[in-house]
């Protein structure tokens, strides 16, 4: 088996000028398609890169004045396509005024239910019922750090005192994750804020008129849901709505675009890469076939020598093999100039997200690994013919 091995790289790079057109059909076929490939990856993962940057792109929100019980809140989060959901009280109530705890300064900000798991408060797993999470803005304005100490108050016109409720500043979150001044708090504590705007009483805050908070029937506005994957945002949508005859708000419109461009960017991909391979397989499998014609001389040799015909069928195969190797190292090589080139050309900023054209080492691994496969299978034809060849015929006739 070495015996073959060496005889066919001997032969195969003493003809140098069979080498080096197939490894430049290879390298004309595969350059092209690598960077197609490279194109649709840069550009798709920069655009589901934008849309991930931003838990809100998963958001569902419930529009209009409905009416959910915390029993409808545990249906929804048992939903496998829901990875949060929370309820929302009144609009009306969802601004208040917000200071640091012995500061001067306060700002008007609006208040946001949130609990454990949800996407907006990460990297924080959750906040508690005396804790808040606080936008850069406001975190800004009131220089408001992680730890820190804060009141959030409002004042109701038929109520006789303020509600002043203490909390700790569990976290600021990422800039660009919330725009302008935003208090992510507990359901608990939006809920009780919305109590004291419809005038029961608070009497660990020390409001002691109005009517008993037992009284008060557990019931909320909206909710707030995310899902679970960009695929899921819209038949969760519509789940919504069919179940509780609401109208919701979401980024259904623009991840349905970008997910249908994905589809349809491996579509002609896909595409191209078969009417490729169609013509490449035309181009080697003729190739490595008139190449066994041409050495039928030596591979009758050969066998007179001894070998077996199905090592002589394997003579194509090796040399296939090792043009393929040749073609992908071109390939590749010349894939990284091109690459480089098109970076500097258009300068399209995505170099933190793997650039415009991108293909990862396990792709390139795996195109590899396809390459070589096709080219062996393409030199199964000349392998057929080489197995075929009678080492005493073939002197006979060139005698």
């Amino acid at each position: 088996m070495t015996l073959l091995v060496t005889l066919a790289l001997r032969a195969l790079f003493r003809d140098w000028i069979f080498v080096f057109c197939n490894v430049a059909v290879l390298a004309g076929v595969i350059v092209p398609l690598l960077v197609l490939f490279g194109v649709r990856n840069g550009v798709y993962d920069a655009l589901i890169g934008d849309l991930m940057s931003n838990p809100a792109t998963l958001q569902i929100d419930t529009a209009g004045n409905q009416s959910f019980t915390p029993a409808d809140l545990a249906e929804v989060q048992g939903w496998e396509d829901v990875r949060f959901a929370t309820l929302k009280t009144r609009s009306i109530f969802d601004y208040v005024n917000v200071r640091a705890t012995g500061g001067r300064g306060r700002q008007e900000a609006l208040i946001a239910p949130s609990g454990t798991g949800d996407p907006m408060i990460t990297p924080l797993p959750g906040l508690g019922a005396d804790e808040v999470a606080v936008s850069p803005a406001l975190a800004a304005q009131l220089g408001l750090a992680t730890g820190d100490r804060v009141e959030i108050f409002t004042q109701a016109e038929n109520r006789p005192r303020q509600l002043v409720l203490n909390a700790r500043v569990a976290g600021v979150l990422p800039p660009g994750r919330l725009d302008g001044r935003v208090v992510m708090a507990d359901i608990g504590l939006l809920d009780l804020i919305e109590a004291f705007y419809d005038g029961y009483a608070l009497p660990e805050h020390g409001i002691d008129s109005g009517k008993p908070l037992a009284d008060r029937a557990g019931s909320f506005e909206g909710m707030r849901v995310y899902a679970a994957a960009l695929d899921r945002l819209a038949p969760l949508q519509d789940r919504l709505e069919t179940r509780f005859g609401v109208r919701t708000l979401a980024r259904t419109a623009e991840v349905t675009s970008v997910l249908t461009l994905g589809r349809n960017l491996g579509l002609a991909l896909a595409l191209t890469v078969a009417v490729a391979a169609a013509g490449l397989a035309a181009s080697l499998i003729f190739g490595f076939w008139g190449e066994v014609v041409r050495t039928r001389r030596t591979l009758a040799n050969l066998g007179l020598l001894g070998l077996p015909q199905w090592q002589l069928s394997l003579f194509p195969v090796v040399q296939a093999l090792v043009t393929a190797v040749l073609g992908l190292c071109v390939s590749f090589l010349l894939f990284r100039l091109t690459a480089a080139l098109a970076e500097r050309l258009f300068e399209t900023g995505l170099a933190e997200r793997g650039g415009l054209v991108s293909v990862s080492p396990a792709e390139a691994l795996a195109i590899a690994a396809a390459v070589i496969a096709f080219v062996g299978c393409a030199s199964l034809a000349a392998a057929r013919a080489a197995l075929a060849t009678d080492p005493a015929t073939v002197l006979r006739e060139e005698t």
